[in-house]
């Protein structure tokens, strides 16, 4: 019979397998913020350069790293749910990812105490010497 921590090691392997599973089910993934701007025009005449409330827009950015470089790009309104729902995969991966870590540092603290532990006798008589007979 498993002792108890083998027991604990086998519903974190399960576990860890079971989430491992939903990274499958994700999309692609995305890092970066979608974010809504008003713009002036560079129209003298226009409404926008005196009158705050009538600035053009909405516009959506994107502003995301790529190659290690801040960037911002412009995204309409039909990229915009492309957008959002690889964002959130990209924050479901990060959760998961987080929650694999956990796990496998419980599993190793818990393999820790199992090689820690005397191995345990087995059966009756082993650790009797035997003598030999002349």
């Amino acid at each position: 019979m498993p002792s108890h921590p083998e027991r604990q090691i086998a519903r974190l392997r399960a576990r860890f397998e079971s989430r491992v599973q939903e990274l499958g089910r994700l999309g692609f993934v995305l890092k970066g913020s979608v974010v809504q701007t008003y713009k002036r025009c560079s129209s003298p005449g226009c409404g926008c350069q005196s009158d705050p409330e009538k600035l053009h827009g909405p516009y959506w950015q994107w502003n995301g790293k790529v190659n290690g470089k801040m960037t911002s790009r412009a995204v309409s309104k039909e990229q915009l749910g492309r957008y959002r729902e690889w964002m959130e995969d990209a924050q479901r991966f990060e959760e998961i990812a987080h929650e694999l870590y956990d796990l496998s540092l419980q599993a190793n603290e818990l393999l820790r105490e199992l090689e820690r532990q005397p191995p345990a006798r087995k059966g009756r008589g082993s650790s009797r010497r035997t003598r030999s007979r002349p």
